[in-house]
Parts: C-alpha cells; structure tokens; sequence
C-alpha cells in the first residue's frame, strides 16, 4: 500500500509558524503534481496549495503571502512553510500527491492520513 506521512503539526499561539512535512515511499515512478488540504470539523475538505512539477504554485485566497509550498519529487517530500497562522488555520492537514507509484498502476492521487495544527492562545 502506497503511503504518505504528515509530520510538523501541533498547537502554537496566533502569529507564530510551522513547518508541516510530507514523505512518501521510494522509489516513486511519476509525480504530476504536489498539494495540500484542509479539513474542519464538519466542512467539507479545502484546497490550500499546491505545485506542479514542474511548473506553477498555487495557493487558496486565506493564506497567500503567509504559506509557502515545496517539495522533491525525487524523495518525494513535501513542504509547507505556514506563517503568522491564524485561529482559522486549524484544521487537520492532508498532503496529495497526483502521480504514478509505477508505470503499471497508472496516475492516481494519493494522500497521507492527516496532522492536526491548532493555532490558539
């Protein structure tokens, strides 16, 4: 089973940041895009940001300017760089990968299991 793992979450204070991580398994044969989504309670699961690779970031209206997305497609990783967060930046966090674990499965998205970040004074 292909899996990817978030890493980084946790509670900080209004203004402060964190660093969430995404790792999947190796060797992976294609990755067409990276992104990340967020999740609360009751809503439905949000866009936040994501990348083509190569190509293009992209990022959600609320968290421009504040967040930042990376990654390694080799790795593969994912980064998302989160700033000055805010008490409507909690959510649990998923990471996405849309690409090909091998040639023989064809394109799929894959997604890790979810981090909480709580942001609270």
């Amino acid at each position: 089973q292909v899996q990817f793992v978030e890493s980084g979450g946790g509670l900080v204070q209004p203004g402060g940041s964190l660093r969430l991580s995404c790792k999947g398994p190796r060797p992976f044969f294609s990755i067409a895009s990276m992104a990340w989504y967020r999740q609360v309670p009751g809503k439905e699961r949000e866009f936040v940001a994501s990348m083509d690779t190569p190509g293009p970031t992209n990022y959600t209206e609320s968290i421009k300017g504040r967040f930042t997305i990376s990654g390694d497609v080799f790795e593969p990783t994912m980064v998302l760089e989160m700033n000055s967060l805010k008490p409507e930046d909690t959510a649990v966090y998923y990471c996405k990968i849309d690409g090909w674990f091998t040639e023989l499965l064809g394109r799929m998205d894959y997604w890790g299991k979810g981090i909480l970040v709580a942001v609270s004074s």
